[in-house]
């Protein structure tokens, strides 16, 4: 009966081999033939880009379509799309006119069919909408960017300074692809300074430049070695005894058990309270929020991180732990750049976060020593905080 079983199976294996071969065979055999062109053509003008749908040629080897242009930069472009489809996308196109994009069927040896002239006329491209909606304002140590990425497209802000007469790179761009773009760059002089910001894609389309005079304001560092905590009666406590609200100044931003997590279940906002050791005009706060260990790896927006809070200053807090003497600093909501669900980051969301989220301060608010900060609510829906590290940035002149 074993006997019997095997020469089935090996009977069964030569064919199978056999078969494979005959496959491998046909697939290898070179096919001069060109394929059908595509036909029903149909185009749908989109911001900067523009959708070509057709009926397929009906071809046994047929492979894919693709299609072949140029830009108005003279960059050649190529896209491809598999048999399985019937359209594809042909992006990059800096103006509203018309461009004739070549359409190709081909086939397993590729061997393309004749040409298909296809006429698109792009919509505006989406950076000029960002551009339009640019905003430059001093900020403390440097200039603050806003602008709408309304189609969330990867653009590129550029800034550059005026040096000598001639326009030069700041010391950084702005690379995003969210919805609503608010970064700050900063290590500029206080000094008036003229800058010219762009926008361009990734395809190497710019826009016009926004020219603009702006004084950044004075802002130092803070020292954490004269950072303390301060423990007022409505302060809440520490949820561990190994976590501790000094560790959030301990410089260790990316470690368990060097930060500070508050008690877990109290579900009323509550608040920490600590002592900078200097009496000054506070510009910000940088926030290195806890990165949760979940399946997916580190996840920040996540857990006790905070997303709705306050940060109130006081030069000389109560001792009853009131909010008699307390000036509101500012009102924050942490923003996860892509906008995913809970439990879903990309890597500009982490790199945002692992680098430290930054908050700044009213500037009209007089100045404080004391800080407190007041979580509203968390990621996860309640109102416990987790805090790793964090770094006070002002004017103590």
């Amino acid at each position: 009966m074993k006997k019997i079983k095997f020469f089935t199976f090996l009977l069964l294996a030569i064919f199978l081999m056999g078969s494979c071969a005959e496959e491998i065979k046909e697939i290898s055999e070179k096919s001069t033939t060109p394929p059908g062109v595509v036909t029903d053509v149909r185009v749908t003008n989109l911001p900067g880009a523009a959708k070509i749908e057709y009926r397929l040629p009906i071809d046994k080897d047929l492979l894919y379509v693709k299609a072949v242009y140029t830009l108005a930069s003279g960059r050649k472009m190529e896209v491809k799309s598999s048999y399985y489809n019937n359209s594809l996308m042909v992006e990059g196109f800096a103006d509203e006119k018309p461009y004739t994009i070549d359409v190709y069927a081909v086939n397993r040896s590729e061997v393309s069919s004749e040409v298909v002239h296809v006429t698109i006329e792009p919509l505006e491209n989406p950076i000029w909408k960002t551009y339009r909606s640019l905003e430059a304002i001093a900020a403390f140590g440097g200039i603050r960017i806003t602008a709408e990425n309304e189609d969330q497209k990867d653009v590129t802000i550029m800034v550059m300074q005026d040096s000598l007469g001639e326009w030069v790179p700041s010391v950084d761009n702005i690379y995003s692809s969210v919805k609503q773009i608010n970064r700050t760059i900063r290590g500029l002089d206080t000094i008036p300074q003229t800058f010219a910001i762009v926008v361009r894609d990734k395809y190497l389309n710019f826009t016009d430049t926004l020219v603009t005079k702006l004084t950044p304001l004075y802002e130092t560092t803070l020292p954490k070695s004269r950072y303390s905590a301060v423990t007022l009666p409505t302060d809440v406590e520490q949820e561990f005894g190994s976590t501790s609200l000094a560790a959030m100044w301990d410089g260790q931003a990316y470690h368990w058990p060097n930060v500070s997590i508050t008690k877990t279940n109290v579900i009323v906002p509550q608040w920490v309270t600590f002592d900078t050791g200097v009496l000054a005009k506070m510009s910000r706060v940088v926030i290195w929020d806890y990165a949760e260990y979940t399946n997916s790896g580190r996840m920040y927006y996540y857990g006790g991180n905070m997303r709705d809070f306050e940060i109130w200053g006081s030069d000389n807090p109560p001792a009853d732990g009131s909010w008699n003497n307390w000036t509101l600093l500012g009102k924050f909501m942490s923003v996860k750049p892509s906008g995913l669900p809970y439990g879903q980051q990309t890597t500009e969301d982490y790199e945002l976060a692992y680098n430290g989220l930054s908050y700044d301060f009213d500037v009209t608010a007089p100045k404080v020593r004391y800080l407190r900060i007041k979580c509203n609510k968390n990621w996860i829906g309640s109102t416990f905080m987790s805090i790793n590290e964090l770094q006070v940035y002002g004017d103590p002149r």
